[in-house]
């Protein structure tokens, strides 16, 4: 017979108790500590949009006068939650989740957009968990992080063109789409990718599958050098 434990997480007995064989079998379910964790992130994620909702303009000021458009390219620094919430937790929801609940955070700190903010959450996360979704929630690594990085940036620039922008020239609106996305890539997706390897490479996400891969790359680490 199988031993019969109960998931910490959730309460619910499991085979094993392992973690892994959980996730396994119900690998689309949320557990109690999916959702803790992605609240935590949203949070502090939300709370660094705060920042910057104030350290962007001096930034963005200079890049639209140097080319209309190209101020986009600080738009990535409101995309990262939710493309790192879902490569933690790793469930249906997850990104859409994340950018979501930091867009809260963000206007109820309080900002120049107000109730738009979450509407731009809203947009903004769904283009990243469409691309998880595409993916079946199975693919969690750097190209699949990018490229939801880069549809969550085209969802801004679609977004704040018609509602910013509404009837902007055609190469302003290039620019800035194609600024968008470059943001997205590189502080929405590639940022949150190194982000949680750094975190799993510490222990920090044992519970969850990004941490059990980091495991298995450290003992594999050894054996690759001794065949060497």
């Amino acid at each position: 017979m199988t031993a019969q434990h109960t998931d910490p997480a959730t309460d619910a007995p499991t085979e094993t108790g392992d973690p892994a064989d959980a996730d396994r079998r119900s690998p689309y379910r949320w557990r109690v500590i999916d959702v803790v964790v992605a609240s935590v992130l949203a949070v502090a994620s939300g709370l660094i949009f705060v920042l910057w909702n104030i350290a962007s303009n001096p930034i963005s000021a200079p890049l639209s006068a140097l080319l209309p458009g190209l101020q986009a390219l600080v738009g990535g620094g409101w995309l990262f939650a939710g493309v790192l919430t879902a490569l933690v937790v790793r469930k249906p929801g997850a990104a859409l989740f994340g950018e979501l609940i930091a867009a809260v955070v963000s206007a109820l700190v309080g900002n120049q957009w107000g109730v738009l903010t979450l509407e731009s959450g809203l947009v903004q996360g769904l283009g990243a968990e469409i691309v998880f979704a595409v993916f079946l929630y199975r693919r969690w690594n750097l190209p699949v992080a990018l490229l939801a990085g880069a549809v969550s940036g085209l969802a801004l620039a679609i977004n704040d063109l018609i509602l910013w922008y509404p009837g902007s020239a055609s190469a302003f609106s290039t620019i800035y789409v194609v600024s968008a996305i470059v943001s997205g890539v590189l502080l929405a997706g590639l940022l949150p990718w190194a982000v949680v390897r750094g975190l799993a490479s510490t222990g920090a996400l044992s519970r969850f599958a990004a941490g059990r891969e980091a495991r298995g790359r450290k003992s594999a680490a050894p054996r690759e050098a001794a065949a060497r």
